[in-house]
């Protein structure tokens, strides 16, 4: 029975009822097309008597276990075994620690604790009305690009104003150059009338 459960086995049981299908398929379409594939034999016969043969061989093995329990509980898979439970069994010693148990039980009851005042938070999170909250964001946006408009305006501004105190600079030049020309203007028309 080893072999029936071996990996080469189950390869070469799903293989013949793979290549059984596949030329009961083949014979289908021959039958659907009205060819034939290989003159004067039905390949839809060949993969029926491969796949008959498949099923009776499968009718005649025993059914495999899906899962391996009694790789873990020895004795489960006999009916009349009587197992006991590990911690239960024969000559155990139950030595409980219950100090160190208290132990784990107040830092689990400390854990739950922090856990419930987290749900809390959430909890009060979720009753939050946010309605509002797209009036604000756009409020925000036009507030963001009045801004930007007001930033823009102050450079502008600013190269105005430097623009402006150029023109001072050269007006007070020309106003120096003009006071000078009168003052020279004057000091000649002293100098006729006082001859």
């Amino acid at each position: 029975m080893s072999f029936i459960h071996s990996k080469g086995f189950k390869y070469f049981k799903n293989l013949i009822i793979g290549v059984g299908a596949a030329i009961v398929l083949l014979g289908a379409l021959e039958k659907i097309e009205h060819v034939q594939f290989i003159p004067g034999v039905s390949l839809i016969y060949v993969g029926l008597l491969i796949e008959a043969g498949m099923f009776l061989f499968l009718g005649l093995l025993p059914p495999e276990n899906e899962y391996y329990w009694e790789k873990l509980y020895p004795g489960l898979d006999k009916h009349s075994s009587k197992i006991e439970p590990m911690a239960m069994s024969s000559g155990a010693n139950l030595d409980i620690n219950t100090e160190k148990m208290e132990g784990q039980l107040d830092g689990m009851l400390s854990e739950l604790q922090v856990m419930s005042g987290s749900l809390s938070s959430l909890k009060a999170l979720q009753e939050v009305d946010f309605s509002g909250t797209s009036e604000q964001i756009q409020k925000m946006g036009t507030f963001y690009s009045n801004l930007n408009e007001a930033m823009a305006n102050i450079n502008e501004s600013i190269e105005d104003t430097k623009v402006y105190k150029e023109q001072l600079s050269a007006l007070n030049k020309n106003l120096g150059s003009l006071n000078s020309v009168y003052g020279n203007i004057l000091g000649a028309m002293s100098n006729i009338g006082g001859k």
